[in-house]
């Protein structure tokens, strides 16, 4: 039976909607769910959903639905410490044995569950998988990887944060884990590699993505890598496979979060100018709703942590009810499809 762990204290709105988007997945994906956090905090929350009902999403609306639990699987593991994200990851889950976060991964650890989702702490989350659940072997350390948007479909970005400093070696193992989840996760056939760089000419860059584009050209593991990729190409949709180290990923990641809120917002105040802008802007509202939903990072739900032994799905602080429903959605489908077992079966 597929268990999923949710560290129900993690987040910035929760537990409020960490908890909604645990119950709403379990609606929706018929999937068992185990929060995980302050037991008498999640009864509570619990119970509100119950008398006032589930507010969810119906395409750009939302509604709310009557629940009947008797039909969930829903269990409550009790954990009476939250680590905060001011808090050094390494001291805190030493320190904090029974936070949330370090008790959901070691349900993952215990089998009583097979994955976790946590959208609080990102150290918190790594350390507490790295430490409690080991590395893959032959992978030397775990990335993120974080499902961004293009104009033709969406592409896998690698490392995400989790790895500041890089060696060649590890670029080239995250560039085999984002190989072996995009086939089974999203049914690439052959995905593309790229290396993240600032020209597209083998020769641009430093020692670490020129040391690491000789690897990928050797091609000795049957990767299909496609050369340097530029940060103003990324969003052209012609890799599915993006690698870097995780303090150019983090930034990357940032700066598109950042623009896209940017954008928005621009249009937004240009439809408010005068009564013509206003007409266009209600006009144009539907498209860009449609807009809105290609690039809205809510819509892949959370990141997974390659490279431990167990499914690690790291959510958005911000992450909202439908977010964390969709971080489930991903943690069920890497379960279902079996990925770490194939990442292992390389390295064998």
């Amino acid at each position: 039976m597929t268990r999923i762990a949710i560290d129900a204290m993690g987040g910035d709105f929760a537990p409020k909607v960490t908890i909604e988007g645990a119950v709403w997945a379990a609606i929706d994906y018929n999937v068992p769910i185990e929060l995980v956090g302050k037991e008498d905090v999640i009864k509570e929350e619990l119970e509100k959903i119950q008398k006032k009902g589930l507010k969810v999403k119906a395409g750009f609306h939302s509604k709310r639905i009557k629940v009947d639990f008797s039909t969930l699987d829903i269990k409550i593991t009790n954990a009476n410490e939250v680590i905060e994200m001011g808090e050094a990851p390494g001291q805190a889950i030493r320190k904090k044995r029974n936070s949330s976060i370090v008790l959901a991964v070691n349900a993952v650890a215990a089998d009583s569950s097979q994955a976790v989702v946590a959208a609080g702490s990102t150290g918190a989350a790594m350390a507490s998988s790295l430490f409690g659940l080991g590395r893959l072997p032959g992978i030397e350390r775990p990335a993120i990887a974080v499902t961004l948007p293009t104009m033709k479909k969406p592409f896998i970005m690698l490392d995400a944060g989790a790895n500041s400093s890089c060696t060649p070696e590890m670029l080239y193992q995250f560039a085999i884990m984002g190989s072996v989840f995009a086939k089974n996760v999203y049914g690439r056939e052959n995905p593309k590699i790229g290396i993240l760089n600032i020209g597209e000419e083998a020769g641009k860059g430093n020692d670490l993505v020129q040391t690491t584009y000789k690897m990928l050209e050797e091609n000795k593991d049957g990767l299909n890598f496609i050369g340097n990729v530029e940060s103003k190409e990324i969003f052209y949709g012609n890799c599915d496979i993006l690698i870097c180290d995780g303090f150019s990923g983090n930034v990357v990641l940032k700066t598109i979060e950042g623009c896209s809120s940017m954008l928005f917002k621009m249009i937004s105040q240009e439809f408010k100018h005068d009564l013509i802008s206003i007409i266009i802007g209600l006009l144009a509202k539907p498209f860009m709703k449609k807009m809105y939903t290609r690039i809205n990072y809510e819509e892949y739900g959370g990141a997974l942590l390659l490279g431990v032994k167990g499914i690690t799905i790291i959510s958005h602080g911000r992450s909202s009810a439908y977010a964390i429903k969709n971080a489930i959605r991903v943690a069920k489908e890497a379960i279902e499809t079996d990925v770490l077992k194939k990442i292992a079966a390389v390295y064998e």
